[in-house]
């Protein structure tokens, strides 16, 4: 079958990748979406159970550190986008560990770039029709001053706002732990590689996701299980961090449209103006889980239990999304009370999930399966 498109997408067996390989495959069925996933304890196949028998779907377990598998890759697909997600994210980890996330983040990145600029460059029409889309965060601009601890009101929701600036697509880079100084070099290699090759890029740094499928080593849906099995809810310091949270598929709609219609060489800023304390965001999870569980209200809050903070916490982000509103028109669909609803739901409704991912069986499977390969 020949498609319109070949798109290969890094990391899509993740949390914000699922979702993001889920959207296109069936709402492109003339495009081909390849899957690349190295398959590590973030990457789960099981979340993608509902389009693995799709015709325009193909999965590829891959490094994206093994350049010249990458190469094979781009001209086996004939891919003519790429959407990069593929990373190690959590900051916890990147403190014991840095070199593994400055060789997946720095090092992964570049093997993309040169893999594409390789392929690209030797087609009879170049760079026309490519694009290379690597999906950043907000955390490489370091953080915002807490001005306003108890919050004001915000003009873009119900919510409240906890300091008078943001995070805009010109602020400094100014990161504070090594996964957000991964995730900042590997943001310039991508901007250096149009500077210097003319490679259409384009960069995307958002705030903190939450939904289904998400790692239990992050916030959410850590909590909803610890909630579940009446383990002790661990909060850093006083839990007086504020961050701005976005449901996944509204993260996955502005990939969609930025992949499409963004402006080659720019970048776009993708946030909630949904902010939250921890300490308040944890509340909201627990009164919503007691709920649905049918306990009586505040039954698990003796569960909170305080921690020595992490090194070097920001103490707030906060996302300015403006530009990506008033220029394509992209907005988030849900606040923070809708989607943790949702999301609350979605992992009651699915414990074996949940079980699978917590006990590592999905590990050991996936690490026989593809033995050797």
């Amino acid at each position: 079958m020949r498609f319109q498109r070949n798109i290969i997408i890094t990391g899509g067996a993740g949390f914000i990748g699922s979702h993001v390989v889920r959207l296109f495959v069936n709402k492109y069925p003339d495009y081909h979406i390849i899957n690349l996933d190295k398959l590590t304890y973030a990457g789960n196949l099981a979340n993608l159970k509902d389009i693995e028998n799709k015709q325009n779907y193909t999965f590829v377990k891959a490094d994206i550190c093994d350049f010249e598998t990458i190469c094979q890759l781009m001209e086996k697909f004939q891919a003519d986008g790429i959407i990069h997600l593929a990373a190690e994210s959590h900051v916890d980890r990147s403190i014991k560990d840095p070199f593994t996330f400055a060789r997946t983040n720095v090092m992964g990145t570049l093997s993309l770039l040169q893999a594409a600029k390789l392929y690209w460059e030797a087609q009879t029409e170049g760079y026309e029709g490519k694009r290379f889309y690597h999906i950043s965060t907000d955390e490489v601009y370091g953080a915002l001053e807490l001005t306003h601890p108890e919050g004001i009101k915000s003009g873009h929701s119900a919510h409240r706002v906890y300091g008078d600036d943001f995070f805009h697509e010109t602020t400094k880079y100014n990161p504070h732990s090594p996964y957000s100084a991964s995730k900042a070099s590997s943001d310039h290699f991508v901007r250096a590689f149009h500077d210097t090759y003319g490679m259409p890029t384009i960069v995307t740094n958002c705030s903190n996701n939450y939904g289904p499928y998400q790692f239990p080593e992050k916030l959410i849906p850590l909590f909803i299980n610890n909630i579940r099995h009446r383990k002790a809810l661990p909060v850093y310091g006083k839990g007086e961090n504020v961050r701005d949270w976005l449901y996944v598929e509204d993260h996955a709609r502005a990939i969609d449209l930025i992949f499409h219609k963004g402006q080659v060489a720019d970048t776009y800023n993708i946030g909630g103006f949904n902010e939250w304390k921890n300490i308040d965001i944890i509340k909201v999870i627990i009164k919503t889980v007691d709920r649905l569980l049918g306990n009586p209200e505040g039954y698990s809050s003796d569960l909170i239990t305080y921690v020595t903070d992490r090194k070097g916490h920001d103490m707030r982000y906060a996302i300015d999304s403006s530009k990506l509103h008033r220029e394509l028109g992209w907005e988030p669909s849900l606040q923070f009370e809708e989607g943790i609803e949702k999301t609350v739901q979605w992992y009651l409704e699915n414990p074996e999930w949940m079980n699978n991912v917590t006990s590592g069986d999905y590990q050991r499977y996936y690490d026989e399966m593809y033995k050797g390969r």
